[in-house]
């Protein structure tokens, strides 16, 4: 398609830019002429061709131009003026471009990414996700684009039902499923649910995400710290607490790596039963474990007083934006009345591309894949500390794609090691930003928290030199 129009002097319209961005014909007319516009090349009062002329000049078809210049017109970009034709229209002083941004410093932007809390970007299984797309909407019916059932696609909630039994114990069905966009939605809808029914507190480990705690101060709840030790949440004193909710990470507690004991599940689901709470499970990475077989979801212990939360933010990648709740049949409906009130249902594609992923068994294959990539990260971290910082203990049971480092006596502060971090160029967090305002006891000595999943493959040696470095300081 040609992209010059002669009229008195030439001017060069680019329709390829709008059309390599999917534009249409006509929109990328309209874009072009806008950018011309914008950027000087057709002062205002330049009187532009015929629509006769500028479609033979394109070779584009006269009503496309036309009807081009006339949504111009209307917003503005051009005037038409009676025996005049079309000028560009005088549009009065324009704001100054914002400046640029400076460039980012500190930690943003450092050369070596270990923050924790995301998987390996570059390892996004793209060909077998852009499969299941494809198949999922051949074989989608259309009543499926439309607005449907705020608890998700049945297509996906079944194939979850499946996998959750599978791997990792969960017992429900898909009438108890419900999809949502990542965990943070998830907790928000659960603690907003319980808080319509009297509740005012929850139950959280002393060491957590802070973004998690502001979901559950927004919902109008106050968090109460429970201890921690090797061997997970002090799940005894969840009756101290006073509070109906309690959050866990059983399987692998985020930063501390502990897994939560046996004794401490039952006494937890105990509390439950008791105490009529409930019981909110984060399996953020049950599938990552690396020296033994995951244990079981804790869930399963008593699905009517556990709420079973799982994503695909570790799976797969943060941006794909889907989470799930496995829910106790009194808290079906509390919760998907939120789900409608906050916004109606989850985007449906990303939901039938991964009910297809499932079924087919290119998830599994993925997650396999994946595990055997991590735990060798791990061992490669491991590794190398030993060698190069030996008195750095790594702690926290082999799973998952973040470790704590625990530093010796006399190492220099959180604070002092997070500035020769960013001046180092290394990302990383202290394991006292985990830490929730109000926890009991001292605070333990220095320790870092780092996401050896982060890196992409060939990033990942020299983030580790650079960790070495800092660390055996």
């Amino acid at each position: 398609m040609g992209s010059w129009a002669t009229f008195g002097g030439d001017l060069h319209l680019d329709l390829s830019a709008g059309r390599s961005r999917g534009l249409g014909v006509r929109a990328a007319l309209e874009d072009a002429l806008r950018g011309a516009v914008r950027e000087g090349r057709l002062p205002a009062g330049t009187r532009l061709p015929s629509s006769r002329a500028l479609s033979a000049d394109l070779g584009i078809a006269r009503n496309t131009v036309a009807e081009a210049y006339t949504q111009l017109v209307a917003e503005g970009w051009l005037a038409s003026r009676q025996g005049s034709g079309t000028v560009v229209a005088e549009r009065g002083p324009q704001p100054e471009p914002p400046a640029a941004p400076p460039a980012e410093a500190g930690p943003a932007a450092a050369r070596h990414d270990l923050m924790p809390g995301s998987p390996d970007l570059s390892q996004f299984p793209r060909s077998a996700w852009l499969a299941a797309t494809r198949r999922a909407l051949a074989s989608a019916p259309h009543t499926a684009f439309g607005y449907g059932d705020p608890r998700g696609r049945i297509e996906l909630r079944r194939a979850l039902a499946d996998y959750l039994a599978r791997v990792r114990g969960v017992r429900t069905d898909p009438d108890r499923l419900l999809v949502c966009s990542g965990y943070t939605q998830g907790l928000g809808l659960v603690c907003a649910a319980l808080h319509g029914r009297g509740l005012r507190s929850v139950a959280v480990e002393e060491y957590g995400l802070p973004p998690q705690r502001a979901v559950i101060a927004a919902a109008g709840l106050t968090a109460v710290p429970l201890p921690l030790d090797g061997d997970g949440a002090r799940t005894d004193l969840l009756p101290a607490t006073g509070t109906g909710l309690a959050v866990l990470t059983p399987a692998h507690q985020f930063p501390t790596g502990a897994a939560l004991r046996a004794t401490r599940r039952a006494a937890a689901v105990a509390w439950a039963r008791a105490y009529d709470g409930v019981l909110l499970e984060d399996d953020y990475d049950g599938e990552f474990r690396y020296d033994r077989q995951a244990v079981g979801a804790l869930q399963a212990l008593d699905p009517e007083r556990v709420v079973y939360a799982g994503t695909a933010s570790k799976s797969l990648a943060p941006g794909v934006r889907l989470g799930w709740l496995a829910l106790p049949a009194a808290l079906v409906e509390p919760v998907l009345e939120r789900k409608r009130l906050a916004d109606g249902q989850t985007g449906v594609l990303e939901q039938l591309a991964l009910a297809e992923l499932i079924t087919s068994g290119d998830y599994d294959r993925h997650i396999r894949r994946s595990r055997l990539r991590y735990r060798r990260r791990r061992d490669q971290l491991v590794a190398a500390l030993a060698r190069r910082a030996p008195q750095v203990r790594v702690t926290g049971i082999n799973a998952g794609l973040h470790a704590v480092l625990e530093l010796p006596p006399g190492a220099p502060d959180e604070a002092e090691l997070l500035r020769r971090a960013e001046r180092a160029g290394v990302r990383l967090h202290a394991r006292g930003w985990c830490r929730a305002a109000g926890a009991d006891g001292p605070s333990a000595g220095s320790a870092l928290v780092i996401g050896f999943g982060t890196p992409s493959d060939h990033a990942f040696p020299a983030a580790l030199e650079a960790l070495c470095a800092l660390v055996s300081d």
